[in-house]
């Protein structure tokens, strides 16, 4: 039986699926929900039944990255309070890049900030036509720093450049076009998009693709507790910086930062 609040987790088929589970609020993201993905996907290692696992978004919208309350308890958070937040979201990620099953993502219409995390961490993306994606973080005085190396692993340094520094809203086909996402559909064929590329992976070798996975993790660059702990500490010293405080402030209180006024 789930007894998951922010997540709906079950098992079909072989096929592991979370959702994320909060559409009223467009599953952004809390503590709550970045604890319930650490231990989700955790428990998937000893799982050897388990061929594959699906990460989806219940509602409207795959995630908007984090949630309001959330961002409201950060800005009042000390420095080490701030790495400790981090440091949770940091072992999340962890948990997720280490899923050891093809790990695919449902994404419909928006994923910012943290989200693009979650997405950065899988195997592949089948995403909606109309879908919208930002690092937005810089806009805030902050940094997408924790999700930084997994999103680096994904695009390389070009991408990374140009959408961190500029915190744009881009569309559905740059995503595509810098390997963000893999697929682009209508939302009408979304769930049967899905189902081919989990009939696909199906039909490897169960040993061979969670060997595969880890060919891959040997040949992409590993995200070491060292960098781990580097980028909890820069988002940790941004959130309690002058200019950081100035930027959550201005989005909580949807106005334009100081540096936006001169």
């Amino acid at each position: 039986m789930d007894t998951h609040r922010s997540l709906d987790v079950y098992t079909e088929n072989s096929v592991l699926w979370v959702w994320l589970n909060r559409p009223d609020i467009r599953n952004a993201f809390n503590p709550q929900m970045i604890a319930e993905l650490t231990e989700a996907f955790r428990a998937i290692e000893p799982d050897t039944a388990l061929r594959a696992v699906v990460l989806a978004g219940r509602g409207k919208v795959f995630c908007a990255g984090a949630d309001l309350n959330w961002m409201q308890e950060m800005a009042r958070y000390t420095q080490q309070q701030n790495l400790a937040d981090a440091l949770d979201l940091a072992d999340m990620l962890a948990a997720i890049d280490a899923c050891p099953v093809p790990l695919v993502a449902r994404v419909q219409k928006a994923a910012f900030g943290g989200a693009l995390g979650l997405i950065a961490c899988c195997d592949s993306v089948i995403a909606t036509a109309d879908s919208r994606f930002a690092f937005s973080e810089v806009r805030l005085g902050i940094s997408p720093a924790t999700i930084a190396p997994y999103v680096f692993n994904k695009i390389g340094a070009a991408g990374t450049r140009d959408l961190f520094l500029s915190g744009e809203v881009f569309s559905a086909d740059q995503a595509l076009r810098c390997s963000l996402i893999h697929a682009l559909v209508e939302e009408s064929d979304l769930d049967a998009a899905l189902n081919a590329k989990l009939a696909d992976l199906l039909k490897a070798g169960p040993v061979a693709a969670r060997r595969t996975k880890q060919l891959i993790k040997l040949l992409s660059g590993r995200v070491s507790g060292d960098l781990r702990q580097q980028t909890a500490e820069l988002i940790a010293e941004l959130r309690t910086s002058k200019e950081g405080q100035e930027g959550l402030g201005a989005f909580l209180a949807k106005r334009d930062p100081n540096w936006l006024s001169g």
